[in-house]
């Protein structure tokens, strides 16, 4: 009986793949499809959508395989070469690529389409760790993370470009998760989290301003704010003023007798004004339809035939599903158009009519099914480069989850995030199988000694 145990652990420890993440992902693409071919049923172009699904779903399979076959610290060895070929598929699409709502981000290929941004998320993860790696002895020197952001800066750079907004929500709060993995001083940790915050900020503020015009008559800090996206005196003013505050705040400090450097006052300062202007250039290139995702998330009950139209059609299919849901195919708000993109961005409001609480929770908790394994596998990584894959993928898909499913309830904007396996589309299902491959890979190799 001893024996028989023994043997059955080490066939576990020994085991090639996680079944957990095999049967999670799988039940999502199945779900995914079901819920594809349910959304576009009756639309003219449902069709294409359906068969472009089917042809993405082997493909996706083999991109799970190569990711789970191929050993993922050839990615470490060869970073170069990717870093390389991402910048040159992201520049490509600028050149050569179709422009669709205003975005210049796929590649035309016969009658299926290509998103090198889906890719390149996967592989700004995989490049990331490995300079991270090679700087692990200066980690917590500012130069690293210097180096890091010019690093990155060129990918987010030519994604802008197109423009793709979603993109960098997705992928920039991922980097900074693997920074923190990595070991990064936590004060630069800070910093970099609260230049994210401030570039975010700004632009939802003079949103804000846009649909509330009497805030600028009755409040001195939004008449500022709002001067502050065109008139250049007062930007110049703010850029003195923080600077002052910042070493007015030193002074007083010192009387107190607590010391700080004068850097870390200055690096505040250079954090706030590089988050305004930051926001400054993303308000300038936000398209208009991107403004209405923000205005919908301020405010969706002041425009409900406008901006706030497709938040408030979404969260009405999803309460509509009750409990258990009107069935599959059967969902009366999706199937009679009144849900807007509802197989892409709101197919999770198809998915909770159709198939309830209980189906959205089902699938919520395949979600963290995912993310719990990708963790654990991250603390069994043979190597510190896979552990700093793992948590980067594990931070995507967080970030994919929370973004969808806080969508829907108010507490985020609709941002045009896809949610993986579910959604309809093939570049997104492909990176996504690639990704959760690279995870396998990193479990099967977990023995190995380095």
């Amino acid at each position: 009986m001893l024996n028989k145990l023994y043997t059955s652990e080490q066939t576990i420890k020994r085991r090639k793949i996680d079944y957990i993440i095999l049967f999670a992902v799988s039940v999502l693409a199945v779900f995914g499809f079901f819920t594809v071919l349910s959304a576009v049923s009756g639309l003219s172009y449902g069709t294409d959508v359906v068969r472009t699904h089917i042809i993405a779903l082997p493909v996706a399979a083999g991109a799970f395989l190569f990711g789970w076959l191929f050993n993922y610290q050839i990615y470490n060895e060869q970073y170069k070469t990717l870093y390389g070929l991402i910048l040159a598929l992201l520049a490509a699409v600028l050149v050569f690529g179709i422009v669709s709502r205003g975005s210049n981000s796929w590649f035309r290929l016969g009658f299926i389409s290509l998103q090198p941004a889906e890719i390149c998320r996967i592989a700004t993860i995989l490049i990331g760790s490995s300079f991270l790696i090679r700087n692990y002895q200066n980690i917590k020197e500012v130069k690293t993370l210097i180096l890091f952001a010019l690093l990155i800066l060129p990918i987010f750079g030519l994604i802008m470009l197109q423009p793709d907004f979603s993109s960098i929500v997705v992928t920039a709060p991922a980097l900074l998760l693997l920074l923190y993995a990595a070991g990064v001083n936590i004060f630069y940790f800070i910093v970099l989290l609260a230049f994210g915050l401030s570039a975010a900020l700004f632009p939802i503020l003079w949103t804000y301003i846009s649909l509330h015009p009497e805030a600028v008559e009755n409040s001195i800090f939004f008449y500022v704010i709002g001067q502050l996206s065109s008139n250049w005196l007062y930007i110049g003013g703010l850029c003195c003023l923080i600077t002052v505050l910042g070493f007015f705040i030193l002074y007083l400090l010192k009387q107190f007798r607590l010391y700080i450097a004068p850097f870390f006052v200055l690096a505040v300062c250079g954090v706030i004004m590089a988050g305004f202007f930051s926001g400054l250039f993303v308000n300038k290139q936000m398209k208009t339809y991107q403004r209405k995702r923000v205005e919908a998330f301020l405010a969706p009950d002041s425009d409900p035939k406008g901006a706030g139209y497709n938040v408030l059609q979404a969260q009405i299919a999803m309460g509509s599903g009750g409990v258990l849901g009107k069935g599959l195919f059967s969902g009366t708000q999706s199937r009679l158009g009144f849900v807007p993109e509802r197989h892409t961005d709101f197919i999770l409001a198809v998915l909770g009519e159709e198939t309830g609480l209980l189906g959205t929770l089902f699938v919520l908790a395949l979600y963290i099914i995912l993310l719990w394994r990708t963790a654990y596998i991250a603390t069994l990584s043979s190597d510190r480069y896979g552990y700093l894959v793992c948590c980067g993928i594990f931070g995507i898909f967080f970030v994919y989850m929370i973004f969808n499913f806080g969508m829907l309830i108010g507490i985020f904007p609709v941002a045009g995030i896809p949610l993986p396996f579910i959604s309809y589309g093939g570049s997104n299902l492909v990176a996504s199988m690639w990704a959760f491959g690279i995870v396998e890979s990193v479990y099967r190799r977990r023995l190995t000694i380095n």
